[in-house]
């Protein structure tokens, strides 16, 4: 598969347009349009419904969590993974960095990147398979002012719509341009040196088309400092929204070449400041590699880390047509780099004088005393050109008390890979730590007692895949106090996979070049039940379908995974409360998972039960958010027979957030005091549940004062406590006294302007 395309530059230009455009008209206040259209949001979500067709939140008959942009605001992510730490049942592993994170999603199998989470954007998938090795779709999603708003749906009605995931979906809602003009600029900086300008301007073109522009520049040594700006970059978000008598058309573009260093495990046993420790520096940021068989080499720069260069655009469409009829097209084009540049741990920190030798020194020609650490690391590159694109067409019919949908879905997308990992060499264990001297080798480390491996692996791959699906729903209104929704999908996937794999580099030999063809069906049926406006319940049913991607045919991972779930929810909103308590239960197949590209596929099943609580409490100036998970995962079969009975990898059994914020008036001016306490239980790194990851807290504080005249500023500590709680063992070298742990405590300060 492969689309021409005029390199954005056109989309560049309407951007431009669109904002000189905007500059004639005068600025006004937007507060009042800001909460009018956050209590809209309150009430209507689009996913887990027919083609994005909405539903009042309280009549969903699923569980869905929504967060407006106030709400992202104060929560202050770091990632776009981070955001997802607002969501019960999943559990997010945003201590990589900017991008490439682990995500899990209720107690369902994974072991890295995230096999079960899809991003949208206006509800439309951003890529055509949830994820492949060194990508998962939140690494091409960045936050910032054109957000208005997401919403994430867990299982139920997943399974049958759009691209039919079965975990979880977090779609992302932009602004959009209105009769008024609106807009802010805001300012951000912290004390690791963050430079970040944000911007959104929208308002009328004409009678009836209204636009919307915005994006932000950035640049970070991060909070791991590397010595250099490790986390850098900048995105241009447009869209233009048409409204007709009869319906609407949205169509965005959101170009981005943002990058941010890959955070890795590190060694915990050589006493260096887990929250802040990078061994990445100076020293170590260039490196040149052999990149084929005949003998070329190429230098790479790490400081590129991962993150994406490349564009997201779409277009959605929504009209009445008469008569009970409807129509809506949800589209959506991916094309960009998706690149890794990674500084990777091989085995564990050993001192220096376990190497037996006379002296050990640095490049630089620093002498190592025996009690100092060294550790092997190795420079991974792995560059994807992805391209992909989705469409869901649906059209809907109301029959008496029957709302009736059939729909087309379609995606098209590939990757190129050039891979070369591992190529590992001995360093100084300290921050920013050089290369040793040339003549100690990664096997001296080994034959030391480090435990590594010492290995290197390239490819050079291309894959090709289509999806077809077709799917059809009914919602009976059987009365005004009792609903049953009904869903049925049936998909085809067709794979086409070439790759050349060699030592550390491609060696010119195609090493497979595979067709894989497959279907599966996937369904759900609920019961929703109203006792009041205010009080519901529902239960539902689903089996939805996790298909293979290139990575799994690499490894010859070719089962479909079906995914069985069974869901129980009370729903209850007040002027005070509002609370989401859902019972899950869920089941899968056989799940295949590689962990590291020298540690051997192994395939299972598991199950889950667990309940997911997400409320809120408000009393005048006060407010309180509060989630909740708590979770029983078990491998119930595995290829690793002693893994049976153990506890599902990585996640906690239970996890608890509580954000509590309080409105005080000061003079004309509102300051909002506002904090977060995330409480997470003990988590095992591996499936043989032998690495054992300790709970930890992380608390949160922050005040956000805003005037009348539009200025307002924000101050917000992240990790207040300076907790170090690992996210993850070592996933590569499971025996190595390595982690993961989460970031440093640290503090921003952002000015800004809402007019």
């Amino acid at each position: 598969m492969r689309f021409t395309h005029n390199r954005l530059k056109s989309t560049t230009a309407i951007a431009a347009i669109l904002a000189m455009t905007a500059t004639s008209v005068s600025a006004q206040d937007t507060d009042a349009a800001a909460d009018e259209s956050m209590d809209t949001f309150e009430e209507i979500v689009v996913l887990g419904t027919p083609g994005g067709a909405g539903v009042k939140k309280q009549d969903a008959s699923f569980a869905i969590t929504t967060m407006n942009a106030d709400t992202i605001g104060l929560a202050g992510p770091k990632s776009t993974a981070e955001l997802l730490t607002l969501v019960p049942g999943v559990w997010a592993e945003s201590s990589g960095g900017v991008a490439g994170a682990n995500i899990d999603v209720r107690g369902l199998p994974g072991g890295g990147d995230a096999p079960f989470v899809t991003m949208s954007i206006n509800g439309a998938p951003i890529y055509g398979t949830e994820m492949l090795s060194f990508f998962e779709q939140s690494s091409i999603f960045r936050i910032d002012e054109t957000v208005r708003a997401a919403e994430a749906l867990r299982g139920g009605p997943n399974a049958v719509f759009s691209n039919g995931e079965p975990g979880v979906t977090l779609n992302f809602n932009l602004k959009k341009g209105g009769p008024e003009t609106e807009g802010r600029v805001k300012y951000t900086t912290s004390d690791y040196d963050t430079q970040r300008v944000d911007a959104v301007l929208s308002g009328p073109l004409t009678d009836d088309l209204y636009y919307m522009v915005g994006g932000y520049v950035r640049s970070s040594s991060g909070i791991r400092d590397a010595e250099f700006n490790s986390e850098k970059g900048h995105q241009v978000t447009a869209q233009i929204t048409k409204e007709f008598d009869n319906g609407e058309i949205n169509v965005f573009t959101r170009i981005t070449d943002d990058h941010g260093m890959w955070y890795l495990p590190q060694a915990l046993n050589s006493g260096n400041d887990l929250g802040t420790f990078s061994q990445l520096g100076t020293a170590t940021r260039y490196r040149t590699l052999q990149i084929n068989a005949n003998g070329d080499t190429e230098q790479f720069d790490f400081a590129d880390g991962r993150g994406w260069d490349g564009s997201v655009s779409g277009l959605t469409a929504d009209f009445d047509l008469g008569d009970g009829w409807h129509i809506r097209d949800n589209m959506s084009y991916t094309k960009g780099d998706a690149d890794t540049y990674g500084f990777v741990p091989d085995g564990g920190a050993i001192q220096a004088g376990d190497l037996g030798l006379a002296s050990v020194s640095t490049q630089g020609g620093e002498s190592l005393g025996d009690d100092e650490y060294v550790q092997n690391y190795g420079h991974w590159v792995v560059q994807k050109d992805l391209e992909s694109f989705t469409n869901d067409l649906s059209i809907n019919k109301m029959m008496g008390d029957h709302d009736v949908t059939f729909g087309y879905y379609k995606a098209i997308w590939s990757s190129d890979d050039f891979w070369t990992i591992g190529n590992f060499t001995p360093v100084h264990n300290v921050a920013n730590g050089d290369f040793l001297e040339d003549s100690i080798e990664c096997s001296d480390l080994a034959d030391a007692g480090s435990g590594s491996g010492c290995w290197a692996y390239g490819i050079q791959s291309s894959g090709d895949a289509t999806a077809d699906a077709f799917y059809a729903a009914d919602s009976w209104q059987v009365n005004d106090a009792l609903r049953i929704d009904v869903g049925v999908r049936h998909e085809w996937l067709d794979i086409d996979y070439i790759l050349d794999a060699g030592p550390g580099y491609p060696d010119g030999v195609r090493d497979m070049a595979t067709n894989l063809k497959d279907k599966a069906w996937s369904y759900t049926g609920a019961i929703n039940y109203d006792f009041s406006d205010d009080l519901g319940v529902f239960a539902r049913y689903s089996k939805g379908s996790l298909f293979p991607h290139f990575d799994d045919v690499r490894e010859n991972n070719l089962n479909v995974n079906g995914v069985k779930q069974l869901e129980g929810g009370v729903k209850y909103s007040s002027d005070y409360v509002g609370l989401f308590a859902t019972v899950f239960y869920n089941k899968n197949d056989s799940f295949s998972s590689t962990v590291g590209s020298d540690i051997a596929a192994a395939a299972f099943k598991t199950r889950a039960l667990g309940v997911e609580l997400d409320g809120h409490f408000t009393y005048e100036a006060f407010n309180l958010s509060f989630i909740g998970t708590l979770q029983d995962a078990e491998i119930t079969e595995s290829t690793t027979a002693s893994d049976v009975g153990n506890t599902v990898l990585r996640q906690p059994k239970w996890q608890v957030r509580l954000a509590p914020s309080y409105d005080i008036p000061v003079g004309s001016a509102t300051a909002t005091l506002y904090g977060a306490v995330s409480l997470i239980g003990d988590r095992w790194g591996d499936n043989a549940n032998t690495n054992k990851l300790e709970g930890y807290e992380k608390v949160d504080l922050g005040v956000q004062v805003r005037m009348e005249s539009g200025l307002f500023f924000q101050v917000h500590a992240d990790n207040l406590t300076n907790s170090h709680g690992l996210t993850e063992s070592d996933p590569r070298s499971a025996a190595a006294p390595n982690g993961r742990a989460i970031l440093g405590r640290s503090f921003k300060f952002s000015v800004g302007y809402d007019f």
